[in-house]
């Protein structure tokens, strides 16, 4: 029996080639579908980045414009006048973005004006107070003296990132605001218990002690607004303000370094742990202050 030879299965050379052109068309295929995928997720990619780059700038922009909240009440002037008997000299809270109204001196003259720009973490508002402390209080207290205590804050990053400087004058504002009478007991709590520059600074909870201690009223109230940090808008600003200056009714430009303290328009220069060189300066000041005065209309007889 005679078998015919096996069938040659093998395509031919054609539908070899036509099956290489249907693969390099099914690969050109494949390769578009890629690159408009690619195309895709890049501009998407772009777009995230863009809106990502657009939502940094604009928190940056919100950071920087603080939005203007109210002043404390009893701070018109950015700062807490303590009169006779150490009692606060009340006004009315500003609306905000308001301008400051300064205190308005004594035109007698029989009144020195004390102002005192304080940060509560500076080391030498520390060696101020604790040198001349005892004295302002008394000063203010028989009525001598008015001392003016303006809070600000311009060491707030040399706290270990706790913020003292600005949660401590936001503290300070709370008191005016809440329980002005105890504001200079509070405040002489503050620099008697003064944190090292550096360090993490007093605690909230630690600050709420003290306001205790003062004998403040409306605790509560003075917490929560510790809490919230209520003021610290305003604190940042009422310190920009001092900053860019001028100093009213002084003859200083703006804040160079704390404390700044100002007797009857006078930058006082002198030691900060000579509680004697500081009672001349005020005396002297004193002294310019009656020589200067308008002297009071004759009765007519």
């Amino acid at each position: 029996m005679t078998h015919g030879g096996p069938i040659d299965s093998r395509p031919s050379r054609n539908d070899r080639r036509e099956a290489a052109r249907e693969k390099a068309r099914q690969l050109r295929v494949e390769q578009k579908k890629r690159d408009r995928r690619n195309k895709v997720f890049l501009q998407s990619g772009i777009i995230v980045g863009v809106l990502a780059i657009a939502a940094v700038v604009v928190l940056i922009i919100v950071s920087a414009i603080r939005p203007p909240v109210p002043g404390p009440a009893n701070m018109a002037s950015d700062g807490v006048v303590i009169g006779t008997g150490l009692k606060v000299v009340p006004t009315e809270s500003l609306a905000a973005d308001a301008s400051p109204i300064a205190t308005t001196p004594d035109p007698s003259g029989s009144v020195v004006s004390i102002r005192m720009y304080i940060d509560y973490l500076c080391p030498f508002c520390g060696q101020f107070e604790k040198t001349n402390g005892d004295q302002l209080g008394e000063w203010a207290k028989s009525g001598a003296a008015t001392v003016e205590v303006h809070p600000i804050a311009i060491l707030t990053s040399h706290s270990a990132g706790t913020k003292y400087s600005l949660r401590a004058a936001n503290a300070a504002a709370c008191v005016a605001n809440y329980s002005g009478d105890q504001f200079w007991a509070f405040h002489r709590l503050l620099f008697d218990n003064q944190p090292q520059e550096g360090g993490p600074g007093l605690t909230d909870a630690q600050i709420k002690g003290y306001v205790s201690a003062a004998g403040a009223k409306n605790v509560d109230k003075i917490n929560s607004c510790i809490d919230d940090g209520t003021y610290k808008t305003w604190v940042a600003n009422a310190t920009d303000r001092t900053l860019a200056g001028p100093i009213p009714n002084s003859n200083v430009s703006k804040l160079t370094g704390t404390p700044l303290v100002i007797v009857n328009g006078k930058q006082y220069t002198g030691s900060l742990t000579s509680a004697d060189d500081f009672k001349a300066f005020v005396l002297q000041a004193q002294g310019e202050a009656y020589s200067t005065a308008t002297p009071s209309p004759s009765p007519s007889k």
